[in-house]
């Protein structure tokens, strides 16, 4: 999701040059460092033609109302449905792709820094606008569902419309928790005083906090890039920093929390979801015992792979357990170097061309044509991200960059998301989006090639043992750590449904949950508490982050494939990408052999990452 009002959106003002030069000051190693252009979008804030398509879109979405609310039944009807009906889809997927445009612009231009108050302005107003703006095209959804299904197979048999008939067969799951058309409209319309509003105040709070280390004060990534910093010193001073900023903050962050839990069950409940994962779910398209099965299979697997490594790595350390800031430490006596961006986008390219040029081919073209935004900043968003914009443009890439071989396999991760929608873009406004269950698996591949070509090419066993474990760190980052996560929020909404929780018991929850996934050799001492406060995916998207851990399993399985040189693989998996939101998951993974509904899918994963520990151990025996 980037501007002072006389600035043009992805050029920096003044101010921003300032705090980017001092940043790249601290960091002179790295290289030039891009800004994205969002010229492609608009020009600026202040554009002409953004005014103009931002009107044009209300009018359109009132003039789509007028023509067809009401209308949708007859429509569906006759020998002429599928032309008549598909063309009204036709035109409303094409307003879809309008409000994408200009609500796509508005969050890039609000990530660029979230601190600054024009940009948060353009950001809220836009919202409002778009959202009164959609509220007239909610009639179009509930009305194709309102259809008898077998006039709408009927209609959807062949002609125009049957090209939107994964669209349609996707939309019609959402029937039995559809709410009369008042009701809808007035959820919509609440949310941007509701959901939508807390979703700021937390970026924008979030933003602003400064963490004291080493006689600076840091915005959190940076802070949070300390924690791997060589100096164990620094380390605990970084960590301390967090906790003791996030604590005294707590307050708002509870309220945060409480509000939007509430929130979400107030819609669950008149929905009719009966878990409280269940919207989630559905928003995947995936099986509620799926995910279920997921779970089950990764916290069973704790003893054997997070609890097993960082048992290791304390005794690498030479303690009996890692105080928690030491979880993601380097390891002792291995060269820490600063990794150029230069030297970060070839190796990603050169990872991505040995699988497919053309896959290198989509991704350069993030860099040399300004879809990327790199630099840490002042009240920039935090983390990293790969935004699809929509199909008539193209997506745009943030990370905050630091040097860190993290860094590179983030840059691998994020251009992966990108790759797989420049692909997918072609389904259209409608079609084009991936559903959670799908939406990890690229840039999970991505990461993966990386690291492998990274790994097949070192030699010396120290530099090879720091790979391997960096890697399984971020495997289990990826999958340990974010089933951790879904159990967690699974706990905080279930504990709110009986009453407002005070952050010494939502931190309780948190521990509980830390303490299960990580294990003995991890020492969680009092400071800890807090950290979840920081995590955004509980916010902004309640249960998201089970999808990492699928993801990541599924990958994992996908590699497996790949590794065993089958013809064809490639073709296959590009397939699979530019398929986008156009078919389920299940389809999809069978040219491949996979059934993500078998229980021992998951351990094909899962195993790989044990492997990987098996060889660090064996690293460990042979020194």
């Amino acid at each position: 999701m980037s501007s002072r009002v006389a600035a043009p959106a992805g050029l920096p003002t003044a101010a921003q040059s300032l705090a980017t030069a001092k940043a790249m000051a601290h960091a002179v190693d790295l290289g030039a460092l891009p800004e994205w252009n969002l010229s492609d979008l608009y020009s600026g804030i202040d554009a002409p033609e953004f005014r103009a398509d931002l009107a044009r879109a209300e009018a359109e979405c009132k003039a789509f109302a007028a023509d067809y609310a009401g209308r949708i039944a007859a429509l569906a009807e006759g020998p002429d449905a599928s032309e008549k009906l598909g063309a009204v889809v036709k035109a409303y997927e094409a307003i879809e792709d309008l409000l994408g445009r200009l609500m796509s612009f508005a969050g890039l231009v609000y990530s660029g820094d979230t601190t600054d108050e024009a940009r948060a302005k353009f950001y809220g107003d836009t919202r409002e606008r778009l959202t009164t703006a959609s509220g007239d095209l909610l009639f179009f959804g509930l009305e194709l569902n309102r259809v008898d299904d077998a006039v709408m197979d009927t209609a959807m048999a062949a002609g125009p419309l049957a090209h939107f008939r994964p669209w349609i067969d996707d939309l019609r799951k959402e029937k039995p928790f559809q709410l009369d058309d008042r009701i809808e409209k007035l959820f919509l319309e609440k949310s941007v005083t509701a959901s939508a509003a807390w979703d700021r105040l937390f970026n924008e709070t979030i933003a602003a906090l400064r963490f004291p280390v080493g006689g600076e004060k840091l915005p959190l990534e940076p802070a949070l890039n300390k924690l791997q910093d060589p100096d164990a010193t620094v380390r605990q001073e970084a960590a301390a920093a967090i906790g003791e900023t996030l604590r005294s903050n707590l307050r708002i962050f509870t309220l945060i929390t409480n509000t939007l839990a509430k929130d979400k069950e107030i819609s669950d409940r008149w929905r009719g979801f009966k878990d409280v994962a269940d919207a989630r779910h559905l928003s995947n398209r995936v099986e509620p015992e799926v995910v279920a099965a997921l779970v089950e299979a990764v916290r069973a697997a704790y003893p054997r792979l997070s609890h097993r490594y960082y048992k290791l790595k304390a005794k690498w350390f030479g303690v009996e357990a890692l105080p928690y800031w030491d979880r993601n430490a380097p390891l002792p006596k291995v060269e820490q170097r600063t990794i150029p961006w230069a030297q970060a986008r070839d190796t990603v390219l050169d990872a991505y061309g040995a699988f497919s040029p053309e896959m290198a081919g989509i991704a350069k073209k993030f860099f040399d044509d300004g879809w990327i935004d790199a630099p840490t900043r002042p009240g920039k968003a935090p983390g990293a991200f790969a935004h699809p914009t929509v199909p008539s443009a193209h997506p745009y890439v943030l990370v905050n960059y630091q040097g860190k071989p993290r860094d590179v396999m983030t840059l691998a991760h994020e251009l992966g998301h990108g790759v797989h929608q420049v692909l997918a873009a072609g389904n259209g406004a409608l079609m084009a989006p991936t559903p959670l269950t799908l939406a990890e698996t690229a840039s999970v591949f991505g990461e993966m090639l990386t690291f492998r070509r990274l790994l097949a090419a070192t030699q010396d066993t120290t530099q090879r043992r720091a790979m391997l474990a960096a890697k399984v760190e971020d495997m289990i980052n990826t999958v340990v750590r974010q089933i951790a996560f879904y159990s967690f929020e699974r706990k905080v909404h279930l504990a709110r449904a009986e009453g407002e929780l005070t952050a010494e018991r939502i931190n309780e929850l948190w521990m509980s949950v830390q303490a299960e996934s990580l294990g003995p050799a991890i020492a969680l001492d009092k400071g800890y508490e807090p950290f979840w406060a920081y995590i955004p995916h509980f916010i902004h998207s309640p249960f998201y982050v089970y999808a990492y851990a699928f993801g990541d399993c599924l990958v994992n399985s996908l590699y497996g494939v790949y590794a065993k040189a089958e013809d064809g693989f490639v073709e296959r998996y590009f397939a699979l990408l530019k398929a986008g939101g156009s078919k389920p998951y299940g389809e999809l993974l069978e040219p491949f052999g996979l059934d993500a509904t078998d229980p021992a899918f998951w351990q094909i994963g899962l195993g790989m990452i044990e492997e990987m520990i098996v060889e660090l151990e064996g690293m460990e025996d042979a020194a």
